[in-house]
């Protein structure tokens, strides 16, 4: 196995690099092995496919971070590659509470992860912006307190909150960028001026974009041309799983029909998948 170092070092390489860098979301050790067999470079946990896999909702702080790191720590020792990890909030309103997240999360083989700046709370969703930044500014000292190469990505979630405001969320990008995050990240993008404006904003830092969601309709080439670094996921890669399951079963109870299940991935070639 690659020591921590060694894969933090892989994994700043991977956003210094010409390209993009494509972060799919695994939510189990299974899942990661399958990313790691198709070739995927690295990895990124998904904190909505973790409650999906727990039974319990996202985004309303049903998982605790001791739940989220041991699922890190799970997802890190199945492959070699560089794992990062969708740390939410930092689990906490305080920048030491940010601060102490990052600390654990390395502790548990994570090289890379993303505190955002929304609160969880459906009647302040985002935190005040001077709040914001510094928590951002405490995550960051402790990434760079830290021996290896960590990461930081800075997520500003106006758009996934119904806060269309894109002059808020550059705003908000451009002193997370200032306060030393590494990746600029607003989930829910979805035009070519709106990410455009973000990349131009945040020049040289490299930006994450969310992929997967109908409403954006960039391939990953035309992304790539306007200077998107790297993409991820999230939940959707588990949404396809948990999705086509669901109709599986579905069809099964409701229509009594084998169709559905007669096309699930053959036994052996999952099976071999998960040799040691």
């Amino acid at each position: 196995m690659l020591s921590r170092s060694e894969r933090g070092e892989i994994f700043r390489a991977l956003h210094r690099r010409e390209g993009l860098l494509v972060l799919p979301n695994p939510w189990d050790a299974g899942s990661a092995k399958m990313l790691a067999a198709l070739g995927f470079e690295a990895l990124a946990t998904t904190s909505a496919g973790l409650a999906f896999s727990l039974g319990r909702r996202d985004a309303e702080g049903a998982v605790s971070r001791e739940e989220a790191l041991a699922n890190a720590r799970a997802i890190v020792e199945a492959t070699d590659l560089p794992v990062a990890a969708d740390l939410e909030n930092g689990y906490g309103d305080a920048p030491e509470q940010c601060a102490s997240t990052i600390l654990q999360a390395a502790r548990v083989g994570l090289v890379g992860g993303s505190i955002e700046d929304a609160t969880g709370r459906s009647d302040a969703p985002i935190y005040p912006f001077e709040l914001a930044v510094e928590r951002i500014q405490a995550a960051v000292a402790a990434a760079r307190s830290l021996p290896f190469a960590f990461t930081l990505a800075a997520r500003a979630e106006n758009f996934l909150h119904g806060r269309r405001d894109l002059d808020d969320t550059l705003r908000r990008l451009v002193a997370y960028a200032e306060a030393g995050a590494d990746v600029l990240y607003a989930p829910g993008l979805t035009t070519r001026e709106e990410i455009r404006a973000v990349v131009e904003a945040v020049a040289p830092r490299p930006v994450n974009v969310l992929v997967g969601s109908p409403q954006l309709r960039l391939s990953l080439d035309e992304l790539a041309e306007l200077g998107v670094k790297r993409v991820s996921l999230g939940s959707n890669l588990a949404r396809v799983a948990y999705g086509a399951f669901f109709t599986a079963a579905e069809e099964l109870i409701g229509q009594r029909s084998l169709a559905a299940v007669g096309r699930a991935m053959p036994f052996d070639r999952i099976n071999d998948l998960f040799k040691s």
